[in-house]
């Protein structure tokens, strides 16, 4: 291995005077990749350094010789040719404590790499190589569609009287007709309809005057009937869209909003019957066929998706307008709402998508934003090697951290979509004008309506309209002492409120503290009664104890003195005892004022009201 000097800098192959080749290293360097385990476990993945498509890459432009890749490996190229060193932009250079640094130009250090040759090597690479990736790696547009399936609440399932129950005893809540027996005939669920039409409402769909149902047939264990009834051709929902609320997407990616207000358009929403529940064990599978029949809605998103927190921020605020409109519990951990991803890339400049290929088994937002990073990623380095993607769908492994082939995608024609002849088709003109009474505020529209009637920041009124229970229990707050600023009630609820019910992973339903009694000790604040400091202590106490304000702070003793002679004696005492401090106030030091506040407060051992003191002080002192 050669020794590294402070000064060593030798030029890097300039890549770009030979465009030919590089190409044509490329498979190579793919090749070098997964024959090389040395690569993937290097010192240089604790640096956060774990080779992508297009460092990869960028290596292969180093790597001539096919020997050296794939029978010794990567780590033997270095061995031979350990002197890449530097770049076009600076050089990298020994440092201290066994380390290299990346120096710029400006002398500035921007990067510290273990000093090992192969990784002092790889970190020379990388940092030449991406300065190269726009003019030899083609981009691609990355187009992302969701099929979110929410369960209804709804008493009974869709075409049957069978109870719909989260929780129940196995197969305990099935009939003929969820179990496909032969005879039994379906009946309409009108409650399930009619949700499905309020839902296409709050997201701006369109219904048409007459709705049918089909059958959509495909062999499933957990399909009794072999085929499901469902809506082909003439949905209860056409188009509409879901706007992506600035508070929905992951926290670390809310101060880089690519499209902010963006509003993801809708292809429709039909509604069908939900399958049972297989669960899988190492040597069996159990079914479970209470979920058989339950009402699902299936809502459709064009291919107007772009990243994976734009696929984050959908879902969640589509699961806050649901819950809004009371049409589903969307809770993902209950498989109340699940989601289906279909992801394509195609190179810049095609106007064609690319292959669709489906991702299942995703049960949480955050794993449906790792499947999409990933499978962005598996789908760009395939095109990168040349292959040809195919439409497919796959299984998301969360444990795993990986998607794997479950089959090639079957196309409309393959189910044999044909009208189910048990259902007549509806007409849909008396269920629109029955529901349209009944949209609710939306968290856009209640956000903006806190902002303006309550004088909430735009952030305040996002989390407080984020979710519906929430925005109830601060009106109900506010409503209790109208005398209170309701912008303080606000402060209160965010900042001390959810941080306690946080600590303590409680839901709101949970919360010791009531509206009523929180809108309390802010008046009490607002009053002057006690300080601020002494209202998060009592605060403390009401949400362990459950005990109401006015009994803490009685039993703390913070009721603050406000009889007006008594606050005159103190102030008269300190003014005479302090003609100095005095002087100065007169000589235009207003803020001694405080001085002459703070040394009555401890007079009176903190229970002077704050407010009146510096009354009384302003009218003894300038008149």
């Amino acid at each position: 291995m050669k020794a590294h000097s402070d000064t060593a800098r030798m030029q890097v192959w300039h890549a770009k005077s030979q465009p030919g080749q590089i190409q044509g290293f490329a498979a190579l360097c793919q090749r070098g990749l997964h024959e090389c385990p040395q690569l993937r476990a290097g010192p240089w993945v604790a640096e956060g350094m774990l080779p992508n498509r297009i460092s990869v890459f960028f290596l292969g432009v180093l790597l001539f010789d096919e020997q050296h890749i794939i029978e010794h490996g990567i780590l033997l190229f270095f061995r031979q040719h350990g002197g890449f060193l530097g770049d076009e932009a600076g050089e990298i250079r020994g440092g201290d404590g066994g380390h290299g640094e990346k120096i710029r130009p400006s002398g500035r250090v921007s990067k510290r790499f273990p000093r090992d040759a192969p990784s002092f090597a790889l970190a020379s690479v990388l940092d030449f190589g991406f300065g190269l990736a726009h003019s030899v790696m083609p981009k691609y547009i990355v187009t992302i569609g969701l099929e979110v399936h929410a369960q209804l609440t709804t008493q009974s399932k869709m075409f049957c009287a069978c109870p719909v129950e989260y929780g129940a005893e196995p197969n305990t809540h099935t009939c003929p007709t969820c179990l496909g027996l032969p005879g039994a005939l379906p009946v309409l669920n009108a409650a399930a309809i009619e949700k499905t039409i309020l839902t296409g409402m709050m997201l701006g769909c369109e219904t048409p005057p007459l709705v049918k149902w089909d059958r959509k047939n495909y062999f499933y264990p957990d399909m009794p009937k072999n085929y499901q009834i469902t809506q082909f051709d003439l949905p209860l929902c056409i188009g509409g869209g879901v706007p992506l609320y600035d508070l929905a997407y992951p926290k670390d990616a809310q101060k880089s909003i690519a499209k902010p207000g963006k509003v993801v358009q809708l292809t429709r929403i039909h509604l069908e019957e939900d399958v049972g529940k297989s669960t899988h064990y190492d040597k069996f599978t159990t079914l479970d066929f209470n979920r058989a029949g339950t009402p699902l809605m299936e809502i459709v998103s064009e291919p107007d998706i772009d990243s994976a927190d734009e696929a984050f921020a959908y879902l969640t605020s589509l699961r806050q307008i649901l819950i809004y409109g009371g049409v589903s519990d969307a809770d993902m951990e209950k498989g109340n709402l699940r989601c289906d991803v279909n992801i394509s890339l195609r190179p810049e400049g095609q106007k064609e998508l690319g292959a669709k290929i489906e991702l299942k088994n995703l049960n949480s937002m955050s794993a449906v934003r790792r499947a999409i990073k990933f499978e962005t990623e598996r789908q760009a380095e395939a095109l990168d090697r040349g292959e040809k993607l195919i439409q497919s769908t796959r299984r998301w492994d969360d444990d795993r951290g990986e998607t794997t082939l479950m089959r090639t995608k079957e196309d409309a024609h393959d189910y044999r979509y044909f009208p189910d002849p048990d259902l007549l088709p509806v007409r849909t003109a008396d269920l629109v004008a029955k529901m349209k009474p009944q949209v609710p505020e939306l968290p856009h529209e209640k956000r903006a309506r806190f902002e303006q009637d309550y004088g909430c920041s735009a952030y305040d009124a996002g989390v407080l309209a984020s979710e519906k229970e929430l925005a109830a229990w601060y009106e109900a707050a506010v409503a209790a002492d109208q005398s209170v600023p309701a912008k303080k009630i606000a402060n209160w609820v965010i900042n001390d409120l959810l941080g306690a019910l946080n600590d303590r992973s409680l839901n709101l339903a949970e919360c010791p503290v009531k509206p009523e009694a929180l809108s309390a000790l802010v008046a009490t604040v607002e009053a002057g009664k006690i300080s601020n400091n002494q209202a998060k202590e009592v605060f403390a106490e009401m949400f362990e104890s459950g005990k109401p304000a006015a009994e803490i702070i009685k039993a703390k003793g913070f009721e603050q003195v406000s009889d007006t002679g008594a606050l005159e004696a103190i102030v008269e005492q300190i003014l005479a005892a302090n003609p100095d401090k005095v002087a100065e106030v007169k000589g235009g030091n207003e803020k001694a004022m405080n001085w002459f506040t703070g040394q009555a407060m401890k007079a009176s051992q903190g229970k002077a009201n704050p407010k009146m003191v510096t009354e009384i002080v302003r009218k003894k002192v300038l008149g």
